[in-house]
């Protein structure tokens, strides 16, 4: 090798320590309409991007992904040009790729353990898992990943949510029929009706879906385990069952009021805007009443998402109360940046006690400013309320988003199933449950978690289930 190659291969490659900014919707703009906000990268931001990655041997972005994604891989084809190639790497480990690179916490995750992170911004992992799957969408032929030879075993998988989703594409790929069995009359699960528009566009859930449908998984919508059919009726039919039905049980305070005109779980509330259809006014005549002045209690993604939606639907004031400091919301930081930006007003430290109405429907809502005392099991400051602090703000609409609890549709159903409060029991690393080729996974298992925790916990279950049914053949 000539020396001044020796030299430029000994040399560092100078690596810019910001990451490569994205471009948004003005945020005036944005916020009376149901367009995604991030543009997503363009060819040349991507391969910028991409060029910061340190290639680590170690890969510690991998061992924080749920599902795996070989991503020093999938980056170094991009800076190769091969875009095909990165969006195939990918894909064989994630079946949602442009789902979860919009709405994944990868500041928590890939981005989170990312070696580069330690000293400047981590490599955008997110922003390049969501390029590459909307460059496929548009350019590249999308066939079915191929399929093992077909094992003759039928695997139902009751839920169409990330988990099931999972869980149902790796079963197909390993030669299993798998027949999807989803309540609602849209596939997709949360992805579908519990996401705004504005985060996840319904076509890009609908696409990634279609996939299995090409792979010849059969998904059955309008299809309500526990009512229309079993779980017992299930397993006398397939030779094995997943169950991914999340945890869809809204939850409220228990205060006075709550059963006013005007005060929504944040589960309706979303699941009326996406699967009816509101975000497509006046194409669509939606029934759900804002109001000019909305209140979203909690602090989670899921209340952001309330709260930033009730502004697009044409509320002309929102207040997200959370009864914590803004240094405790458990929302995405990207998330709250954006609210803020859209004019959502805050009232940290504040706890609502009680709705008032005028006539049945609400007027305002009472609430109690408290102070955070020492930390409790969570590892957050408890709160406590302060004495004398009570204080009414004026609003139309109340929305209920502190979390969600095990539907009992199916496992009420089920008899020999173990429960924990309403939750399956089932083991963390194969999804096994008390009954023999029965196993669950993702919300229904853990509580409401991420899109790529519940991905991950449908991997582990295919896998066991795979398994399972090869030593039923021998």
């Amino acid at each position: 090798m000539p020396e001044e190659n020796k030299a430029k291969a000994k040399s560092p490659k100078k690596l810019n320590p910001k990451r490569t900014p994205v471009r948004e919707q003005d945020p005036g703009t944005r916020k009376r309409n149901f367009e995604e906000v991030s543009f997503g990268y363009s060819p040349e931001e991507a391969a910028l991007e991409a060029k910061r990655c340190l290639e680590c041997k170690n890969k510690p972005c991998v061992s924080g992904c749920p599902v795996g994604v070989p991503i020093p891989e999938f980056i170094a084809a991009m800076v190769e040009g091969d875009l095909e190639g990165a969006y195939r790497i990918i894909r064989g480990a994630n079946v949602l790729p442009a789902v979860c690179g919009r709405v994944c916490p990868q500041e928590n995750q890939c981005e989170g353990s990312c070696t580069l992170g330690k000293k400047h911004e981590p490599v955008a992992i997110g922003r390049l898992e969501r390029f590459c799957a909307d460059w496929q969408m548009k350019n590249g032929a999308r066939s079915a990943p191929e399929a093992a030879v077909s094992t003759g075993m039928k695997v139902a998988v009751v839920g169409s949510g990330p988990s099931g989703i999972t869980c149902a594409y790796d079963l197909a790929r390993l030669g299993h029929k798998v027949i999807v069995f989803e309540a609602l009359h849209e596939p997709g699960g949360v992805l579908f009706y519990g996401i705004p528009e504005f985060r996840l566009p319904k076509k890009i859930v609908a696409e990634e879906i279609d996939a299995l449908r090409q792979m010849g998984v059969d998904i059955r919508t309008n299809s309500v385990a526990g009512k229309l059919i079993t779980l017992e009726e299930i397993m006398k039919e397939f030779d094995a069952c997943f169950i991914g039905v999340g945890a869809g049980l809204p939850r409220f305070m228990g205060i006075p009021g709550e059963d006013l005109n005007g005060v929504y779980s944040a589960n309706e509330f979303l699941t009326r805007t996406n699967l009816m259809r509101a975000y497509s006014f006046p194409e669509y005549d939606t029934p759900i009443k804002t109001g000019k002045r909305v209140a979203v209690i909690g602090g989670g993604n899921v209340a952001m998402d309330s709260a930033r939606t009730a502004l697009r639907l044409g509320a002309e004031e929102v207040t997200l109360i959370y009864r914590r400091s803004e240094a405790e919301l458990p929302a995405r930081a990207e998330e709250v940046h954006h609210g803020k930006e859209e004019g959502l007003r805050f009232e940290m430290c504040t706890l609502p006690t009680k709705i008032i109405g005028t006539d049945g429907w609400v007027r305002a809502i009472e609430c109690v400013r408290m102070e955070l005392c020492e930390l409790d099991q969570s590892g957050r400051r408890r709160p406590n309320p302060v004495a004398g602090s009570e204080f009414e703000i004026p609003v139309d609409t109340v929305i209920m988003a502190i979390g969600t609890g095990a539907n009992p549709l199916l496992t009420g159903s089920t008899k020999g199933l173990d429960l924990n409060r309403g939750y399956i029991v089932a083991d963390a690393e194969t999804g096994k449950t008390s009954i023999a080729g029965v196993y669950a996974g993702g919300d229904i298992v853990t509580g409401a978690a991420t899109v790529i925790s519940a991905m991950g916990a449908g991997r582990k279950a295919a896998k066991a289930i795979h398994e399972y049914l090869s030593s039923k053949k021998q």
